[in-house]
């Protein structure tokens, strides 16, 4: 088999690698979590300070890999980054994470979002009751059926665009991802400039303040809280890692990756900060919350535009949730499904994956295996318990990667780093801490869901001694 990069079209330039960063994060965190965060903190000052300290720990980790990715720009980003830190287990088992929960999941998640917003437009059919509580195990796949149909065509069709060509993904992308950030733009300018709304009520706590878990946990309840505050955020900032995938296929990518890997996230962080503290000039928080939770399908980006333009904000705000997370989830199916092609390359997943389209320089049957996981993902139905699974399995591993940045400055010295990490080794430290007090909380907050999530991960070790034993003989086979 030939060399990843001769084979792999140098189909991205740096726009279109910021872009890539943007839309693989812009999708259904930045319309939905300020009110799990609200209801957690209890006060705007300490929601928007949660955004903006996520957004800087993202931004630590950003600025960690960024010199990994320009290390080895290959395709599988982190997988491959990994294997050079650690060996091949630690990396074999980052990418089986990301094809069993971390990456299928937010595409599950997202595609389900996007048929969720369809629904305000057009009525999704759904089955009567009997048949919608057919059971299979645990699992409801015949509930919200309308719902989920529509989340899996959206997943085939993205699928397809996917392998009949990078680039025109890339475009697709582009296009979207530039409606939707002049459409979130559009309404932090007409928040701001709104007569609805006032500066006190960012100033003002809830009627409830401060929350009850404040006082629990032995003093600290208040690092607990905004820890889980913060992890809600970081759905908002999942995909920040994605560009590394495809870094095969970005022109220059010396310069190219932390450019876009830098500039994309700012912008995000921008953006983020400033329609969350748009949603809560706009509307006290208590009124927030009260609206929000009047009715189980609203959501807060719904209710304070309604504010904003009267009645009518349900459809503007569902026509950008169908926008960003249309984007999102094309972002997504393009960049990892390199994952698998490259651990199907190191013979480490299912063969046929590393096989690209002979024409087109595609991963097509990576991406057919992406799209089959992800499509039963949505079956499942448990999109809450999918999100919380993957943001859990997803900081073990960056955490890990991060760290390795550390591991590789004295492991391999001597390779040159075209990039170097500012403020070494502070801010990849800072960022593995916070890594594994997420981790710690979220096990101490949800100990079922983080176990599943573990046992997700380890669920690969079969297929990794078969492989690997694959592998060996093969290798011995080839060395006769």
């Amino acid at each position: 088999m030939s060399s990843e990069k001769t084979e792999l079209l140098k189909s991205f330039g740096t726009n279109m690698a910021i872009i890539l960063v943007v839309s693989n994060i812009i999708g259904s965190g930045v319309f939905k979590k300020v009110t799990p965060m609200s209801e957690g903190l209890l006060s705007p000052n300490l929601v928007i300070l949660a955004w903006v300290l996520a957004g800087i720990i993202t931004l630590f980790g950003v600025l960690s890999i960024a010199e990994v990715g320009t290390m080895f720009p290959h395709s599988g980003g982190a997988y491959s980054w990994l294997e050079q830190m650690y060996g091949k287990k630690i990396s074999f088992f980052y990418g089986w994470s990301c094809f069993t929960v971390i990456q299928s999941a937010t595409i599950a998640s997202i595609a389900f979002v996007f048929a969720g917003a369809l629904n305000t437009f057009v009525p999704l059919p759904k089955f009567n009751e009997e048949i919608s509580q057919i059971a299979i195990g645990p699992l409801l796949p015949f509930e919200n059926i309308g719902a989920k149909i529509a989340s899996i065509l959206l997943i085939v069709f993205l699928t397809i665009v996917n392998a009949r060509g990078a680039k025109n993904a890339g475009i697709l992308s582009q296009i979207f991802t530039w409606i939707i950030v002049i459409c979130i733009i559009g309404i932090i300018i007409f928040g701001l400039t709104s007569s609805v709304g006032a500066f006190q009520n960012i100033t003002n706590v809830s009627a409830q303040y401060p929350p009850a878990d404040f006082s629990r946990y032995q003093g600290f309840g208040f690092i607990m809280v905004m820890v889980i505050a913060m992890r809600n955020a970081f759905w908002g900032y999942e995909g920040w890692i994605s560009l590394g995938y495809i870094g095969a296929e970005i022109q220059n990518p010396d310069k190219s990756i932390p450019k876009a890997l830098i500039t994309g996230i700012l912008i995000v962080i921008g953006i983020y900060v400033c329609i969350n503290f748009t949603y809560l000039y706009v509307m006290p928080i208590d009124e927030l919350l009260t609206k929000v939770n009047a009715n189980e399908n609203n959501i807060a980006a719904v209710v304070v535009v309604d504010k904003l333009f009267g009645n009518g904000g349900a459809y503007i705000v569902s026509a950008m949730i169908l926008i960003s997370t249309f984007g999102c989830t094309n972002a997504t199916v393009l960049t990892a499904s390199r994952i698998y092609y490259a651990m199907a390359q190191k013979q480490l997943f299912f063969p046929k994956a590393g096989i690209l389209h002979p024409e087109r320089k595609t991963p097509v049957t990576s991406l057919i295996y992406q799209c089959v996981w992800a499509s039963l993902l949505v079956l499942s139905g448990s999109f809450d318990m999918l999100t919380d699974l993957l943001i859990f399995a997803a900081f073990i591993f960056y955490g890990i990667t991060v760290y390795g940045v550390i591991v590789l400055r004295k492991k391999k010295s001597q390779l040159e780093r075209p990039y170097k990490v500012i403020g070494y080794p502070i801010v990849p430290m800072i960022f593995v801490i916070f890594c594994v007090i997420l981790v710690v909380v979220s096990f101490l907050e949800t100990p079922v869901q983080s176990l599943i999530g573990v046992g997700l991960i380890l669920s690969g070790l079969p297929f990794y001694l078969k492989w690997s034993r694959n592998k060996t003989i093969t290798d011995s086979q080839s060395s006769h």
